[in-house]
């Protein structure tokens, strides 16, 4: 044991020496970005601490800049925090910023940057975004499968109007929620849906998820991430890590792909056929354009992305019309006006209510899922705003602040839908002004936008136009605090919401 620990204190110190005699000379090279005076081996970690949330980066925006420097260990992390500096990594040198940083943990759930989310760019990046950008991500998609996100949203209706729960003491509308979101994304991938919240393999498949965004989201591996001398001490985290997807790639496996797979040898799929997602990644295996991993590693992807992200902004938006009921009133007026009292909203009426997709963006804006979008990284060195970045520097660029800053936003901590229609009427979801960017913008953008804007749209429109939603009981507020994360953003408690039925 002594031998053990004199060898990790022996590489401690040359590890120490080694980055001061880096760091001297590439400090007479580099014009780096402001930021804390780092101290050896930690760099500015035990100033900064681990929670790299939006908020407190804000604070060191304040200090250093719009763009500023953290050396977290031997990780070089670069915040940007202006619209202007965003509008250089996302979109003028998006080539330069356009590869992904990755880090202990998401090299497992990922394998390296197999799927398509975390792919450093380059041919396999371009090669994923075609296969999976077809099955997923276009008007055709959404044309294809609104109806049964309108069906998936009716029968969430009818389940909150048949819990006798629900109009007095209050459910936790996620729940149900949840179930919705899987059945959504599943009809596409899989065609596949789920007939209950108890459904055997419905809470399997949510237990692994959930651990699996449990460990990708929790700040316990970060020591091991930022000082490598000390990862072998995440070996039993790591292990569990690679144990659970392990375990969600063989149920995938076991009750979803090798279904579709035996589907397709019963049944030739032609070209006039409707084919679920799968369909199209299998037909892209056939081909030999990619391998039996990279198949999984989009399914576990989707699972995530598609699933939690939406899930999240849909009890974001549920939590601040409840806190906001004058809001909630004028979209329910604006939906009886529009369609028609008791006509229920389906995804071509969303375009129709401009209250409504304000409602959406000013959640969004506010209540961003990816505040820090998902990092970026330059494979060279490279300048950007007047400095220079050197190569393989995870560059984070805060959105949230960008949308939240008293600078460029008028009275940005309110919940105002009015904005959008009034002084910030041109600002769109799609990128359109740099102070807005919750999908993000350019090459690496959220394809995702396409799919969870019209569920969000559905979702919404529906539950205000069929209830009156209300604190519980004895409560004039639901609480909104935010839960830290590592990545995204989550509101700290699911939260009880009366439902009560409208009559028409």
């Amino acid at each position: 044991m002594m031998d053990v620990l004199e060898k990790a204190l022996l590489g401690l110190f040359l590890a120490t020496t080694v980055a001061i005699l880096i760091s001297k000379l590439r400090g007479k090279r580099f014009k780096l970005p402001p930021g804390p005076v780092p101290v050896p081996i930690f760099g500015n970690w035990l100033q900064v601490g681990n929670d790299l949330n939006h908020r407190n980066l804000v604070d060191f925006a304040k200090r250093f800049g719009q763009i500023f420097l953290l050396r977290m260990g031997q990780r070089k992390l670069v915040i940007v925090s202006s619209p202007e500096i965003a509008k250089h990594v996302l979109h003028t040198q998006g080539v330069e910023f356009g590869s992904r940083s990755s880090n202990v943990v998401f090299d497992i759930f990922t394998g390296k940057g197999q799927d398509l989310v975390f792919a450093v760019y380059g041919e396999h990046w371009r090669k994923m975004r075609r296969i999976v950008t077809v099955p997923f991500f276009t008007n055709k998609v959404v044309q294809q499968y609104r109806f049964g996100w309108e069906d998936e949203a009716a029968r969430v209706v009818a389940d909150v109007k048949a819990n006798p729960e629900s109009s007095t003491n209050g459910i936790v509308l996620r729940k149900r929620l949840d179930l919705m979101m899987y059945n959504n994304t599943y009809r596409i991938m899989f065609d596949r849906r789920f007939e209950s919240e108890d459904d055997p393999l419905l809470l399997k498949l949510k237990a692994l998820n959930g651990e699996r965004l449990r460990l990708a989201q929790s700040f316990d591996y970060n020591y091991g991430d930022f000082i490598p001398i000390l990862r072998p001490l995440l070996r039993g985290y790591l292990k569990r890590c690679k144990k659970i997807k392990d375990q969600r790639f063989q149920l995938f496996k076991d009750y979803f792909v090798d279904e579709r797979k035996m589907l397709e040898n019963t049944k030739r799929v032609d070209n006039n056929s409707l084919m679920c997602a799968m369909d199209h990644i299998l037909e892209a295996q056939q081909k030999g354009e990619i391998n039996e991993d990279n198949v999984y590693y989009i399914v576990e992807s989707i699972n995530i992305a598609a699933i939690d992200t939406t899930l999240r902004s849909i009890e974001w938006s549920i939590a601040e019309l409840v806190n906001h009921p004058e809001v909630q009133k004028k979209l329910r007026h604006e939906i009886d006006t529009v369609l028609g009292v008791g006509v229920q909203v389906t995804e071509p009426d969303t375009h129709k209510l401009p209250y409504l997709e304000a409602v959406i963006k000013e959640t969004l804006r506010l209540r961003m899922p990816v505040p820090l979008l998902v990092p970026h990284m330059n494979l060279q060195d490279a300048k950007l705003g007047g400095y220079d970045i050197q190569a393989e520097s995870k560059i984070l660029v805060n959105a949230w602040w960008l949308a939240n800053n008293p600078a460029h936003w008028k009275n940005p901590e309110e919940f105002r839908p009015e904005r959008f229609l009034e002084e910030e009427s041109n600002v769109e979801t799609n990128g359109n002004d740099f102070r807005y960017l919750p999908f993000g913008v350019g090459r690496r953008s959220c394809p995702g936008i396409l799919l969870a804007l019209p569920m969000m749209g559905i979702t919404l429109g529906r539950l205000v136009q069929n209830f009156e939603l209300s604190p519980p009981p004895g409560q004039s507020k639901i609480d909104t605090a935010e839960k830290p994360g590592q990545f995204t953003l989550h509101i700290l408690k699911h939260s009880t919401v009366v439902a009560k039925p409208r009559s028409f």
